[in-house]
């Protein structure tokens, strides 16, 4: 199945080009502290990254929802020109206030690649090759966690703090103009519907399916915190790049492998359940950093089938019309499950001692999400047979 997709017109390229457009994703964060840590100061750079990532939560779902209504070029453009504004404003070296303001129109106009190329498959797709390109999708997402953090960090090193901001905006930009080239993106239509004002939220239970998100972004946005505080455990900071790297490698592993499987809605439960137990065994802290760092791989194989049975149901219970809304409000949930999450974990951490408690809130937040998608699968299973 993943060689006929790979082999699809269009597909390689569309791919292509909205990761490269996704890489901020994983280099804006690293851009961000570094440049607020050599001209503000530690306290800005936690919040410029936070204001980033909260106009990403609200500005994706606003901008999909327009595209879902329009077209996609003009929406990913315009907000391509909004986010590199920010970007370069904030380069140019401005007071705090200004830096925030900057840093918020950055977030906001970030394009929302991840909504619209997921619209996009069943354009480009036969229905049973979807689910293999939703798992293809999110394998290769893997990469911008990889490598936007190398990209950002070799960028100051070379160049100076605003240089990753400049390389982050310029990557931005040129995978928006790379995207919306593509003659699938260009063509590509919304569905004529009755429109409401709560879009693709009227939907019970793609509320009740983003509630089951935000408990799993929680457990997975946990991991990095707990990780920094089990390898300064161990007397080596250094042991967290490695750890959360282990764990991106699980999962593009679990994506590869999850290519030549067929994902649905019917199983979400039950990959629920296998992400948190695949969390489990890092509450053994062992005292090597290098069998933690195996335990890590484990933890990461089953988040991108979950994912993908995660955005086939989107498919099946967002109203008409509203399909890119809905993918884009998926995305949000997982980031804000993940701020809260690390938050969370951080207070724990702070009011405790010991490494391994941080390692309990994975674990135990996402398998109680498993049981709230349970009334999902039955009705996947009610409307496939």
């Amino acid at each position: 199945m993943l060689t006929v997709v790979l082999r699809t017109a269009q597909v390689a390229r569309v791919l292509a080009a909205s990761t490269l457009g996704r890489l901020p994703l994983g280099a804006a964060p690293v851009a961000l502290l570094l440049f607020a840590r050599e001209t503000l100061s530690i306290g800005a750079a936690g919040a410029l990254v936070g204001v980033y990532t909260a106009g990403i939560a609200v500005g994706g779902p606003v901008l999909a929802r327009v595209a879902d209504r329009f077209r996609q070029p003009p929406v990913m453009l315009a907000g391509a020109a909004v986010s590199t504004a920010g970007f370069l404003l904030l380069a140019s070296g401005v007071p705090l206030w200004a830096a925030l303001l900057a840093v918020l129109l950055a977030g906001l106009g970030a394009p929302p690649f991840e909504a619209g190329l997921r619209v996009l498959w069943r354009t480009l797709l036969d229905e049973e090759h979807v689910p293999t390109a939703y798992t293809l999708d999110i394998a290769v997402q893997e990469l911008i966690f990889i490598f936007g953090p190398l990209v950002a960090g070799a960028s100051v090193a070379l160049a100076g703090p605003a240089a990753g901001l400049l390389v982050t905006a310029g990557l931005q930009l040129l995978g928006t103009l790379w995207y919306v080239s593509t003659p699938v993106v260009r063509g590509w239509r919304g569905e004529h519907a009755e429109r409401h004002w709560a879009g693709a939220l009227r939907s019970g239970r793609l509320r009740l399916l983003l509630v089951a998100v935000v408990l799993v972004g929680a457990g997975v946005g946990s991991l990095p915190v707990a990780v920094i505080d089990y390898a300064e455990s161990v007397g080596s900071r250094g042991w967290s790049s490695w750890i959360l790297a282990a764990q991106a490698t699980g999962a593009l592993i679990g994506g590869l492998v999850n290519t030549r499987v067929k994902v649905d809605g019917r199983r979400l439960p039950l990959l629920a359940g296998c992400l948190g137990l695949g969390y489990a065994p890092l509450l053994l802290t062992p005292s090597s950093p290098v069998l933690l760092l195996l335990l890590a791989v484990v933890s990461g194989l089953f988040l991108p089938p979950f994912l993908a049975a995660t955005f086939v149901t989107v498919d099946r219970i967002a109203p008409v019309g509203t399909a890119a809304e809905a993918f884009a409000w998926v995305a949000t949930a997982f980031s804000v499950g993940a701020a809260a999450g690390a938050a969370v974990d951080g207070a724990i951490l702070d009011a405790t001692t010991g490494p391994r408690i941080g390692f309990l809130l994975s674990p135990l937040v996402i398998i109680v999400a498993a049981p709230l998608l349970v009334p999902l699968a039955r009705h996947v299973r009610a409307t496939t047979g």
